[in-house]
Parts: C-alpha cells; sequence; structure tokens
C-alpha cells in the first residue's frame, strides 16, 4: 500500500511539473520574437508569388474559354525563353568558375536532368485537366508537400520538429476546406474521361514539383541563383521546343492571332517569369516547404478573381481556408527548420567547391595561397628546414632526460 501511494504521489508531481512548465511556457511566450520582421517579409512575398500563380491561371483561363486556346508547352516555351535570354546571357558575361562554358563542363547532365523534371512537371499538371475532375487536382496536388519534407529531411538534412507538422495539417485542412467550397458551390469542373489517368498525372506532377524545388533550394543556398536560372532557362527552352514541335505542331499552327490573345500569352509569360525569378529569393530566406506551403493560397486567389471575371458563386468557406492556411503558414515560420552542415570538419581545407568557395568553413587564406605558389620549394631551404627541425626534437629530448634525472633524484631524497 506504502509503494502505491508512492507511486501516485511521484505521478501527481510528475503532472503538476508538467502543467507548471506548460504554464511557464505561455508565461514566457513573447510575440516578438514569434512575430518578426523576418517572417512578415516572408509571408508578403509568399503571397506575392502566390498573386502570380493566380496570373497564370486567369489567363490560361481566359485563353482556354474565350479563343480556345490549350497549348501548355507554347506557353512554357515562353517562359523558358526569356529565362534563357536574361539569365543565360549573364552567365555568358561571367568569367571564372562561374562562366556558362565551366558550368557545363562540369555538370551539363545534372540539369539536363533538372531542365527535363521542372517541364514535365508543368506539363503534367496541365495535362491533368483533361482527365479527372478540379477537386481531384487540387486535393492531389497537395501530395507535394509531403514528398518536399521527405526529401528536405533525406538530401538537405532538415530537422522537422512537432510543430511543423501541426502547421503542415493546418494548411492541408484550410486546403479541404476550400475544396469543400467548391463542392458546394457546385464548382466541380473538369473532365471524367479517365479518373486514374488524370489522377496519376497530377501526383507525378507532385513529385517531380518537389525534386524540382529541392534541387533549387540546394542550388540557390549552395551556388548561385543565376547558375540556376539560367542552366534552367537554356535547357527548359530545348526540351519545350521539341515537345512543343512533337506534340503541339497541329494546334500552333491554327491559332488566330490577335491583340488579345498576344496580349494574355505575354501575360502569362511575364507572371511565370517573375515567379520563376523570384522564388529563388524567397526559398532562400525559408525553405522550399515554406514557399510551397504560401502557395497554397494561389487557388483562392484565382477563385477569389473567378467571382468577378468568371461569375463564379461565393462561399463563406473560402475566407475560413485563406484564414487557416495562412495560421499554418505562419506557425510553420514562427520556428525555425535547422539544417545539418554539409562539410565536416574532417576534410581538408584545400578542398574547394566548384563555384569557388571552400567545403571546409575552416579553411584560410594561406592553405589557397601556398596551392597557388607556383614551382617546388628549393632543396636548399628543405634541408635548412629538416635540420632546425632535427634540433628541436633533439632539445626536446634532451628537457626530457633531465626532467627524468629530476625526478628520479627526488625521488631518492624523500626516500
Amino acid at each position: 500500500m506504502a509503494a502505491q501511494q508512492s507511486d501516485e504521489a511521484c505521478e501527481d508531481r510528475s503532472s503538476e511539473d508538467q502543467r507548471g512548465g506548460f504554464l511557464v511556457k505561455i508565461r514566457e511566450f513573447k510575440p516578438r520574437e514569434v512575430f518578426t520582421w523576418q517572417l512578415a517579409k516572408t509571408l508578403a512575398m509568399g503571397q506575392g508569388l502566390a498573386g502570380l500563380i493566380c496570373g497564370t491561371a486567369v489567363s490560361s483561363q481566359y485563353l482556354a474559354t474565350e479563343f480556345h486556346l490549350n497549348t501548355p508547352m507554347l506557353q512554357s516555351f515562353l517562359n523558358y525563353t526569356l529565362l534563357c535570354v536574361t539569365y543565360t546571357t549573364m552567365l555568358f558575361c561571367k568569367r571564372g568558375d562561374g562562366n556558362i562554358l565551366q558550368i557545363l563542363k562540369r555538370r551539363w547532365w545534372k540539369y539536363l536532368l533538372l531542365g527535363l523534371v521542372d517541364v514535365e512537371a508543368n506539363y503534367a499538371v496541365v495535362k491533368a485537366y483533361q482527365y479527372t475532375t478540379l477537386t481531384s487536382i487540387q486535393l492531389l496536388d497537395c501530395f507535394v508537400i509531403p514528398v518536399l519534407m521527405v526529401l528536405s529531411w533525406w538530401i538537405l538534412k532538415t530537422q522537422y520538429r512537432l510543430i511543423h507538422y501541426v502547421a503542415v495539417f493546418l494548411c492541408l485542412l484550410g486546403v479541404g476546406a476550400m475544396v469543400g467550397a467548391d463542392l458546394l458551390a457546385g464548382r466541380d469542373q473538369g473532365s471524367s474521361s479517365n479518373i486514374l489517368l488524370g489522377d496519376g498525372l497530377v501526383l507525378l506532377s507532385a513529385a517531380l514539383y518537389a525534386v524540382s524545388n529541392v534541387s533549387q533550394e540546394y542550388t540557390v543556398k549552395n551556388l548561385s541563383r543565376v547558375e540556376f536560372l539560367g542552366m534552367i532557362g537554356l535547357f527548359g527552352t530545348i526540351i519545350s521546343t521539341i515537345q512543343m514541335v512533337i506534340l503541339e505542331r497541329n494546334e500552333v499552327s491554327t491559332i488566330i492571332w490577335s491583340w488579345q490573345v498576344g496580349l494574355l500569352l505575354s501575360a502569362y509569360a511575364l507572371c511565370m517569369y517573375a515567379l520563376y525569378s523570384f522564388m529563388p529569393i524567397v526559398m532562400k530566406m525559408s525553405s522550399a516547404t515554406s514557399v510551397n506551403l504560401s502557395l497554397l493560397t494561389a487557388d483562392l486567389f484565382s477563385l477569389f478573381c473567378g467571382i468577378f471575371l468568371f461569375q463564379y458563386n461565393f462561399s463563406g468557406l473560402y475566407l475560413v481556408s485563406l484564414v487557416v492556411i495562412l495560421i499554418g503558414f505562419i506557425v510553420f515560420n514562427a520556428v525555425p527548420t535547422p539544417t545539418a552542415p554539409t562539410a565536416t570538419a574532417g576534410t581538408s581545407s584545400s578542398s574547394i567547391c566548384e563555384e569557388g568557395f571552400y567545403e571546409n568553413p575552416g579553411a584560410t587564406e594561406n592553405d589557397s595561397t601556398r596551392d597557388e605558389v607556383p614551382g617546388g620549394i628549393p632543396a636548399e631551404v628543405e634541408e635548412e628546414d629538416e635540420e632546425r627541425r632535427g634540433d628541436k626534437t633533439d632539445s626536446s629530448r634532451s628537457l626530457r632526460e633531465k626532467t627524468e634525472e629530476d625526478c628520479a633524484v627526488e625521488c631518492s631524497t624523500k626516500i
């Protein structure tokens, strides 16, 4: 009985300590440390990216409904061409390791694969609209977030906490509210000719987007934003041109050109160009997962525009969804997600990255200048150094012998 009473007392004390610790955390909570200027800037820039995606959706919707134009590869080609003209040209003007020729010599095949992934991700999600419904696309497109978290944990060594999973759950809950509002408003648009194929294309697109975003985060934080955009523009232009000639040559040849069509295509291309240009900046400030959480509001912005432009029905759940997604985004970014260092202390100090930076942060300028000195050290200087080292070793040995003799004398006197 006494043992049971002592166990119950210990449990009561532990529960009281937990409650006390929780109350202490609440009392010590400082809103200024959480709601910082950095968080506000990340939130504003993330919603700006969502607004750019809304611009691409509205322009594509106008092209499809008013002018019966459905050419996703042509629209992607315009975006990649703008990136190529701007950022690939900047790489041509650079010197040293940042020049495009040096980059292509070292890692051309990596950017080729990355460009292929990015192009096919854009094409797959547009193609999915022909086979499945809008509700399925909105729900399954969120698959990019768990894939991103797994890839970030595996490749970038990002360490997530419980609060981050709660924040992601809140954002997905907001997406569920948005989809429910669509169903209540009767906005379950799209085709249902082959739902299985359409859903598979959405999942494939989400996985490809996750691979592209993780690669983008790694490149931007370790190499250069201009290098990433320049290489994506170069290989994206080549791949989209080939794919457009193979798949969309008939649609492109039958386009009835007018100033409205040209204006809408230009609006789409400029919005995508701005999205690709500014996304690496936001991603460098936060992470790929954070950016994709902020992009969940893009569908809501498109819905709000559709209420005025396409006479969509309004539902109060849209506002609830927007608030829930923004709360989840703020909670996710309130707690940092540390990443493990990529370089270890055991790496040699003379190892230099491909962009000219040291892999080991402890590498000094003396190490680099020592490697860059032309010619070898003269033999006389080496002999003098060896003689000096030999003198030092002899003197250290004599000191050790003297200290040992002194210790022996002291021990004998004590005896």
